[in-house]
């Protein structure tokens, strides 16, 4: 950095930053739960001789918790002195991700790990020195080097059952060997040393073992594989939709990297979810694809499983094991592994322990696929730890043992949940989690013309999609997108009265449903409901009460008590549940999980005898709400015994949360003014009045809750608000009701300056909302909504509130110069607008055209910001157009873009003498020294302060040139560069 003023900073000696950072580098080793970093670390320490093996015995018990064996670590080094300290630092800077490396410092400690060649006396001492490379040479031949160990003598079957046990990694497992060969003497690291040196020899690659498959586990193979694509070769969402196949419907979702992976940007493929990219924890073998309800998880699951049975994906895995959550809440057995996969996936007709052997012995050839772990009944829990796969063990601890890794380590698991089920017990043995974001603007026109054969058919309903941006933001959501196209006749002769919120839709699919129920007779106007009024009520007492216990599958008998009919059965709203149902007895399911809790709404609305207080506990704040769903875990299907209809009193509060505020939300539609018609037919009009009254209200005290909330402003700041999921729900239930004195009401009570809602999993269908609620602020904000998944569609959305925004953060939320022409376009009219910050989205050269404008037209413009996006030379000479004119613009930001020296050259002629602009950041951009020379024009003559140009290329006749406008202008305060 080159600054007008100087500063010094005094250097620490290695043992002090130990001593200093003590709380960060336990944080480091220890924050992911693995001990996999603490181990290389000791590796290193044991190779270089600042542990001898006595040290490393005393640092690593086995048994003891990873925090104790780290603290004894840092209290053994510290006693040792600076260069054990010194040694310690560079061991972590070689083994810690860049991430766990922000928060240390590493000041001078790298020339501990300089290379230094030593030829050990010794074969026990050279398992020491050359430990870490044995490590990673033996943790894919661990087989091969027991049987070697066994042949000399040097090991015993006990021996070897003590480094194979299932919970041990692989790296685990191959320390493990090498402490028991240390132990054996010279003869031992003989053998062991020389059997790696012959596998080298040979040409054998270390990290694959050589198999050969017996023929029964072909065999078997060849039956699983059938089985699975029986299971999936049609469409099984939706009540399969007519025995549609999947691949006549199937359409690609968005899928990306969970917010914790540097790679988060990269999209990705269905081969990518079980690939290296975005791993976050190595040692881990679960991968969490999460998505809101009717993403299309349990589609995505559906199509890997048959592209892995027809052999055309997924083909490094010899076996795959589909199992369903809400399938294995119906298992109330204690079972083993083998049992769990034979019984719930594919019996195998002969050899079944020999085939189990196998999967034991190549874990890294299998994969188990878990569907909807927010459907299980018994809440995530890490108290009961279970090692052996022949325990007979409850399903529920058998499959949290599998996801975290304690049983069948190696095995790849790939589970579906909505976001709000995984917790941090659970999120912590993930290897990584991809986010499931529903369909694109390209994906909704393929799904369209997938469903409807006719393409005129598809082309109508596409243009009403176009011609309807609050409908086409709510088909982003796959299962909203099927009912759009399944109600395709309703919604294309509906005129002006087309669907704008989630309520609408469903409402629309139930009249559909009804009206093609007895096609002969149609119904006219609001009639519909009130003929099949006693077949809403008892399919929504079942959904009310099956919501109420977290129960999506349900028994003929609890039909019966219900009053629902066979003919009820026919109008299509509940399916035969093919996971649970089995020849002597059917279970059924409702359409969707999304359709139970809609008609769990309708029996609240419709219900005039519902408790008074049902209401309030549906709109309850998570917080406050009681998930402890363990504590009601009841029997979810068959048999149905008089303890099970008990658990129909249970408290609405043991309810899942996610379910229970979707269900709240489609209460909020069903109450709105626009459907007061369709109820008073069939409810009195105080009823409905008590229960708008009811909604209200609680909408206004959670409101409140949040409000209150918000803390007092920094001095000299304005008060900010970093608003919670709950928050973002209200939102949505205000837009459902569609009433503007609510969302008034709402507004006026809220007094901030900056509204931040980062990471709250913001599509086009919350933009909507938002943007009808808080077009309502009576003063502006700055709205900042980073790291969600606004899109386009979802940037045409928030414009109605653009006028009371005074700036917008929309970082890493898939933008595409033609969201940006939208924006601009309404920006230019509103003269509140004054920031954008638009870091890592899909901009290019054509955005800048458009910003290009703004800066002729807004000369209250303060501030832009397009770091890491795909901007070259040319769009840096289309901002430059607008700079020329600008009087205004005091932050420009370009980071990680492509302009080059052509387009630093372009920008620096037009900031030349600028009044306004206090900081610049070219960095990483490919600037060199002509770049840099026609920069230093603008240090001499503007009022910059600060200039970044870091991560350039840039030598040292550029930084000459800078140095000397930087001496001509004492104003400005830093210039950051670095010599190329």
């Amino acid at each position: 950095m080159l600054d007008n003023d100087s500063c010094q900073t005094e250097s620490k000696s290695a043992q002090e930053l130990v001593l200093k950072q003590r709380t960060q580098i336990l944080h480091a080793l220890c924050s992911s739960g693995s001990a996999e970093s603490l181990e290389r670390v000791l590796d290193i320490l044991l190779a270089r001789g600042t542990l001898i093996w006595e040290d490393y015995q005393n640092v690593q018990v086995w048994g003891r918790s990873l925090h104790t064996n780290a603290r004894q670590l840092l209290d053994l080094l510290c006693t040792k002195g600076e260069d054990a300290c010194g040694l310690l630092l560079a061991a972590l800077k070689q083994v810690l991700s860049e991430v766990q490396q922000a928060c240390l410092s590493f000041e001078g400690c790298c020339s501990y790990l300089e290379e230094t060649e030593e030829f050990p006396s010794t074969d026990t001492r050279a398992l020491l020195t050359k430990r870490t490379e044995l490590v990673s040479k033996l943790r894919e031949c661990i087989d091969g080097a027991l049987a070697a160990l066994v042949e000399s003598g040097s090991f015993s079957s006990a021996d070897c059952d003590s480094v194979q046990l299932p919970v041990y990694t692989p790296s685990q497992k191959a320390r493990r060997l090498l402490d028991h060969v240390k132990s054996k003497g010279e003869s031992a690291a003989k053998v062991i040393l020389q059997y790696i040196e012959q596998k080298q020899v040979c040409g054998s690659l270390l990290n694959q073992e050589t198999w050969n498959p017996p023929k029964e586990l072909l065999k078997y193979q060849k039956k699983l594989s059938s089985s699975v694509s029986a299971q999936s070769c049609f469409l099984s969402t939706y009540g399969g939709t007519g025995h549609m196949p999947l691949d006549d419907i199937y359409t690609e979702s968005h899928l990306q990297l969970g917010h914790d992976c540097a790679e988060v940007h990269t999209t990705l493929s269905l081969e990518d979810i079980v690939g290296v990219v975005g791993t976050v924890n190595k040692e881990a073998d679960t991968v969490l694809v999460s998505g809101e309800a009717g993403s299309g998880k349990s589609t995505l699951l559906q199509r890997m499983h048959l592209l892995w049975a027809r052999g055309a994906a997924l083909q490094d895995f010899l076996l795959l094991f589909p199992l369903s959550c809400r399938r294995l809440n119906s298992e109330h057995r204690e079972l083993t592994v083998q049992e769990l996969l034979f019984q719930h996936c594919c019996w195998p007709d002969r050899d079944q322990d020999l085939i189990f052997q196998f999967i034991l012995d190549h874990p890294h050839l299998i994969l188990f696929t878990f569907d909807g772990l927010d459907e299980l009944q018994q809440s995530f829990s890490d108290e009961h730890r279970v090692c052996c796969p022949t325990q007979p063990t409850p399903v529920p601890i058998l499959l949290f043992n599998l996801l975290q890794g304690y049983l069948m380590k190696g095995v790849q698991k790939v589970v579906t949940s909505r976001p709000e089920a995984v917790g941090p017990a659970l999120k912590r043995h993930l290897r990584k989690e991809v986010l499931l974001k529903g369909f694109s603007p390209s994906s909704i026109n393929s799904f369209v013309r997938k469903h409807h054969r006719e393409p005129t058919v598809a082309a109508q309903v596409l243009e009403s999609l176009q011609s309807n941006t609050a409908l086409l933001g709510l088909c982003h959501s796959p299962v909203l997108c099927w009912i759009v196209s399944q109600c395709h006749k309703e919604l294309l002769g509906c005129g002006g009265g087309s669907p704008q919120t989630i309520t609408d839709v469903y409402l629309m699919i139930l009249e559909h449903f009804f009206q093609h129920q007895n096609p002969l007779k149609i119904s006219v106007g609001l009639c519909w409901l009130h003929e099949h009024l006693s077949t809403v009520l008892h399919l929504g007492q079942l959904a009310f009460e099956g919501t109420q216990m977290s129960c999506y599958v349900f028994s003929g008998s609890e039909l019966e008590t219900c009053g629902i009919t066979e003919r009820d059965i026919c109008t299509g709203f509940l399916i035969i549940s093919k996971d649970i149902s089995s020849t002597c007895s059917r279970c059924y399911e409702f359409l969707h999980v999304t359709m139970q809790c809609f008609f769990a709404a309708l029996y609240i609305v419709l219900n005039d005898n519902i408790d008074r207080s049902t209401i309030s506990k549906f709109f309850q704040l998570q917080d406050v709400r009681e998930t402890n769903k363990s504590s009601t875990c009841c029997k979810f299907c068959l048999p149905f015994p008089a303890q099970h209809q008990q658990l129909f009193h249970v408290e609405v509060a043991s309810a899942e949360t996610p379910n229970m505020q979707i269900t709240a939300t489609f209460v909020s539609g069903l109450l709105s003014q626009r459907q007061r018609s369709l109820w008073l037919r069939n409810c009195s009009s105080s009823t409905i009045d008590r229960k708008v009254g009811q909604v209200v209200r609680c909408l206004s005290k959670g409101m409140q809750t949040h409000f209150k909330s918000i803390p007092k402003p920094v001095e000299g700041e304005g008060k900010s608000m970093h608003a919670m999921p709950d928050f973002v729900w209200l939102i949505k239930c205000i837009y459902e009701m569609q009433e503007d004195s609510i969302a008034k009401d709402a507004m006026t009570k809220l007094e901030v300056d900056h509204l931040k809602l980062t990471y709250c999993n913001i599509g086009p269908v919350e933009c909507t909302a938002l943007a009808y609620v808080l077009q309502h602020l009576t003063n502006p904000i700055g709205l900042q909504l980073d790291y969600n998944y606004v899109g386009d569609v979802g940037v045409e959305q928030l414009l109605p509130c653009l006028h009371i925004c005074k700036s917008l953060y929309l970082r890493h939320n898939n933008i595409s110069d033609d969201g940006i022409r939208k924006l601009v376009a309404k920006g230019i009219q509103c003269e509140n607008f004054q920031k954008i910050a638009l870091f890592n989205n899909k901009l290019t050269d054509a955005c800048t055209q458009h910003f290009s404008n703004l800066l002729k037209t807004k000369q209250n413009f303060l501030a832009i910001r397009l770091g890491n996006n795909n901007i070259t030379a040319e769009g840096a000479k289309q901002l430059a157009e607008g700079l020329k004119f600008n009087q205004s613009l005091k932050y420009l930001g370009l980071w990680g873009n492509k302009i080059g020296d052509a387009g630093a050259e372009a920008l620096a002629s037009a900031l030349e003498g600028s009044k306004t602009l206090i900081w610049l950041s070219l960095v990483g951009n490919g600037v060199g020294n002509a770049g840099a020379c026609a920069l230093s024009n603008i240090i001499k003559n503007s009022t910059l302060e600060e200039l970044w140009l870091t991560e350039n290329c840039i030598n040292r006749t550029g930084v000459e040139h800078l140095i000397r406008a930087l001496e001509q202008n004492p104003r400005v305060k830093s210039v950051c560069v670095k010599l190329a």
